[in-house]
């Protein structure tokens, strides 16, 4: 076993450890922290599969930029709604959730078939970018393209995304502020 599947399944354990934790949890604070340590571990995963660039995004956009979104609202929102929302009582498994369980086991089950079904060295479609050497190589520099692209000729869905952004937080913090005496 080589260092990368090494770390390809340490990485994908806490990947789905830290989900499972973000998704269980009661406590909101151990749940953005796990969250936090989720799309890190993401961004790994991203680096050993060669896609740098993916993972540099998911590293500013969703660690720099949704996850402290979600931390400003955390942080502006009430005591008396968090006190709420960790005081109601429900069980982990309950009839209210059967449909979401079923549906849940029933995408397990299907992913568990084309995983053990699937023949990923035969497949045709990689047999032809192997035979036409048109492979990923590690010392390619794609994100210069990238870069100079979206400096270019994305530069306005790229501003329009960042603008989209500031008007999702300053929403979070006017939909948490409290009501003053007036």
């Amino acid at each position: 076993m080589s260092l990368a599947q090494v770390l390809f399944y340490v990485m994908g354990f806490i990947v789905v450890a830290s989900a499972l934790f973000v998704a269980s949890t009661k406590n909101l604070v151990r749940s953005i922290f796990m969250f936090f340590i989720t799309l890190f571990s993401l961004a790994g995963l991203y680096v050993l599969a060669l896609a740098d660039f993916v993972a540099i995004t998911q590293v500013v956009i969703y660690v720099g930029g949704i996850l402290v979104l979600i931390l400003f609202a955390f942080m502006l929102s009430g005591k008396e709604t968090l006190n709420v929302l960790q005081q109601q009582k429900s069980k982990f498994i309950s009839i209210k959730k059967l449909p979401a369980i079923v549906l849940a086991v029933l995408f397990f089950i299907v992913m568990v078939n084309v995983i053990g079904k699937i023949n990923a060295d035969n497949l045709g479609w990689i047999k032809q970018v192997i035979g036409a050497k048109a492979e990923i190589k590690p010392n390619d520099e794609m994100i210069n393209n990238i870069g100079i692209n979206l400096m270019t000729w994305y530069l306005l869905p790229f501003e329009a995304i960042s603008v989209l952004l500031l008007t999702a937080l300053i929403g979070a913090a006017h939909l948490t502020r409290k009501e003053g005496k007036a």
